[in-house]
């Protein structure tokens, strides 16, 4: 039996040669249900944390190269006991990468994933990957441009491909690819292997709502398993009978026409009978839609852990380890999730992008220092929308090469930093300086700390941002960090502290002066959202910005009764808006006869009695206009900084603004001396220098001060 170590007694993630393979004993000693080691097979886990199978799409060329492995690496290094690789690595060339997945295809991806694997294992973590051919779940306009494929010639709607039905040398083909990718994966040196049953092609074949087959692979439940059947043989004869296997499966879509929870309960305990597979990973739902999707895999304002019930009770009906993530997002949660058997481990998967030092901290007894995850899904949303995952306040996650999750002291003397604004930019600075170890005092001009961050957690379903705040102020004031409220800074205020390093975080107002004729009669986003406007009865809502402040706005109004029309000049609403978090909107839009326009852009606005007329045209249709009468006009274009303090303190220092971009991206220190004669270097980041968004605030905030 190979153990993966857990550390005797608590050791700092940055010392990672003091983990080593040894020290069981340390959590059979504490009582905490979490720090249990857990044996699969042959193999020892140190604890019951893991990080499921998700695609971050930081793979190059298909292959997991330095910035997916230093990912994972982190992970390992934070104390998890498992990170699962690999969102659906394929395992052929007809299931083209749709979100940056691996290809488990390719010889060359061997030593990669040896790398990453020898990495984890020094640091005391297993690593597995998941397998699978995304069938539909793909498009055809990618990789290889072959045609994809699924039981049955059913449209996927959320990647809008018409796959053909899979012929039976289709069928020998893919067995033969799964059995290879496996050995690739045996190879590299994995502790074992998930396949995938989850809105692919296995369980494509499962599913009444996709095989319409009258083949031996469709019909009865027996045929329509019988492709996993070959595929599990397959799979077993290459890599042999101690290789660890498992199967990530859907054991209940929540679909009029899919299987049903008895149907899927039954699936699992065939899969289990088969003697082929080690584990099951229990999934509940389909994510053939966005809609759907968001119920499998919720945001902030859906409930926690919506699904671990019943993961419990499949493991209750058959007998037979179970792993399950789903909005696990916080320790109590998971704690209880094992302490009551409904699992054998349990997936915190964004719970780690936020913070990938959960088990370190519990084990320290650092529990409070977890960065939470406030389920804003910018992780997810970010991999269509960006091509990578990022956390919205934890910019090192996927940039471990130049930004630390662990600050380090600095080796020169105590300086003197001052942050004037405490948003979200203003407190991450604040807080990795003061964790520098420099004297830290931070001015806000509002009577308590939050900027933007606070007014989007006005919205009952949104909530949960404030705990990107709520953590930056108890770090900060463990760090010493000294807060100045309700005080307008000025330069004077600035100087008198006598600063070597001034950031100024001051933000950014609404930009409404954006018309043709009629600014004086809008009103903001900020102005609904804050409470300080009430919405009229009948509302024009001109979005230009295409990010959530714009849908906030109209989803607030509408739930007033407010009868609410959004125009956009976009050709879709809110295209910064990520699938998983706009199907939120849409729903709520839905329920509360929240109309859009598209490609129609408001030109002017004008009094006509009590009431106003809004005059819109058209981008891409010269001359075309309509009239609109309505009771209030709304404008979202963003903001502009507040720059003022800024430009006043510009001349005084030393590197009078400038900003060593080259040094920046390397995670390198500013060094810029343009002005000899100043007393201190000044930076301005986040909305104070042009309207981002959260996490862009944030990484200003990291990258400059993780250096001071």
């Amino acid at each position: 039996m190979r153990e993966l170590g857990v550390p005797h007694q608590a050791q700092s993630a940055i010392v990672p040669e003091k983990w080593h393979n040894r020290g069981i004993s340390y959590v059979k000693m504490n009582g905490d249900p979490l720090l249990q080691p857990y044996t699969l097979k042959h193999l020892t886990l140190r604890n019951r944390i893991m990080s499921t199978a998700h695609e971050p799409a930081y793979s190059e060329e298909g292959l997991p190269k330095d910035r997916y492995r230093l990912y994972h690496v982190e992970k390992a290094r934070g104390g998890i006991a498992l990170t699962m690789t690999a969102g659906s690595a394929v395992v052929s060339p007809d299931s083209p990468e749709a979100f940056g997945n691996l290809h488990a295809y390719r010889d060359e991806i061997v030593p990669w994933l040896r790398r990453l694997t020898d990495e984890c294992h020094e640091l005391g973590a297993a690593v597995m990957i998941q397998i699978t051919h995304l069938g539909r779940r793909t498009t055809w306009s990618q990789g290889e441009w072959l045609p994809i494929l699924a039981p049955s010639p059913i449209r996927e709607p959320a990647h809008r491909a018409f796959p053909k039905e899979a012929e039976d040398w289709d069928i020998e083909r893919i067995i033969k690819d799964y059995a290879a990718a496996a050995q690739r994966m045996q190879e590299a040196g994995l502790d074992g292997i998930e396949i995938e049953a989850y809105g692919h092609l296995l369980d494509g074949f499962w599913s009444p709502a996709t095989n319409k087959r009258t083949d031996d692979y469709g019909g009865s439940l027996e045929n329509r398993l019988r492709f996993t059947y070959r595929v599990l043989e397959a799979i077993r004869t290459a890599v042999g009978p101690d290789f660890i296997v498992g199967l990530r499966m859907v054991a209940d879509e929540d679909w009029k026409q899919g299987l049903t929870r008895e149907e899927g309960v039954e699936i699992a305990r065939r899969m289990v009978a088969t003697g082929q597979v080690d584990f099951l990973n229990i999934i509940r739902g389909h994510i053939d839609t966005d809609p759907a999707l968001t119920r499998v895999i919720p945001i902030h304002g859906m409930r926690s852990a919506p699904h671990l019930d019943f993961a419990g009770e499949v493991r209750a009906e058959t007998k037979f380890p179970v792993f399950h993530a789903a909005r696990i997002n916080d320790v109590a949660t998971a704690r209880h999730a094992i302490a009551e058997g409904k699992l054998d481990m349990v997936g915190m998967t964004r719970a780690h992008i936020a913070d990938p030092h959960i088990a370190l901290k519990v084990m320290e007894g650092r529990e409070e220092e977890i960065r939470p995850c406030v389920g804003a899904t910018y992780c997810l949303d970010r991999i269509y929308e960006g091509g990578g995952a990022l956390c919205i306040h934890n910019p090192a996650t996927g940039r471990e090469a130049t930004m630390p999750h662990v600050i380090r002291p600095a080796e020169g003397p105590a300086r003197k930093v001052v942050v004037v604004g405490a948003g979200p930019a203003g407190l991450e600075a604040a807080r990795v300086a003061a964790e520098r170890g420099h004297n830290v005092v931070v001015f806000e001009a509002a009577a308590e700390a939050g900027g933007q961050v606070r007014l989007a957690a006005r919205s009952r379903r949104r909530s949960e941002l404030i705990g990107i705040i709520d953590w930056r102020l108890e770090r900060c004031a463990a760090a010493g960090v000294e807060f100045r409220y309700n005080l307008l800074a000025e330069a004077q205020d600035v100087l008198a502290e006598d600063p070597d390093i001034v950031l100024v975080a001051t933000g950014g107002l609404p930009n409404t002066e954006v018309l043709e004729d009629g600014n004086d009669f809008v009103v903001s986003t900020w102005d609904i959202l804050s409470g300080d406007v009430k919405p009229a009865a009948d509302v024009l809502l001109f979005d230009d910005n295409g990010s959530h402040p714009g849908l906030q706005a109209a989803e607030a109004m509408g739930e007033t009764g407010s009868s609410v029309e959004l125009v956009t000049p976009e050709r879709f609403f809110a295209p910064e808006v990520g699938g998983l978090n706009h199907a939120a909107y849409a729903e709520s839009f839905q329920r509360h006869g929240v109309r859009i326009t598209i490609a129609r852009r408001l030109l002017g606005v004008k009094r006509a009695g009590n009431r106003l007329i809004a005059r819109i045209g058209s981008d891409y249709a010269e001359g075309v206009e309509e009239l609109r009468e309505v009771d209030q006009v709304v404008v979202e274009h963003g903001t502009l900084p507040l720059d003022e303090l800024y430009f006043a303190l510009k001349e005084g220092s030393q590197n009078r603004g400038e900003v060593d971009y080259p040094a920046l991206i390397a995670g390198k220190p500013q060094a810029i001396q343009t002005n000899p004669e100043g007393s201190y270097q000044l930076f301005r980041i986040g909305d104070a220098v042009t309207s981002r968004n959260i996490h862009a605030a944030i990484y200003d905030g990291l990258r400059f001060a993780k250096d001071f």
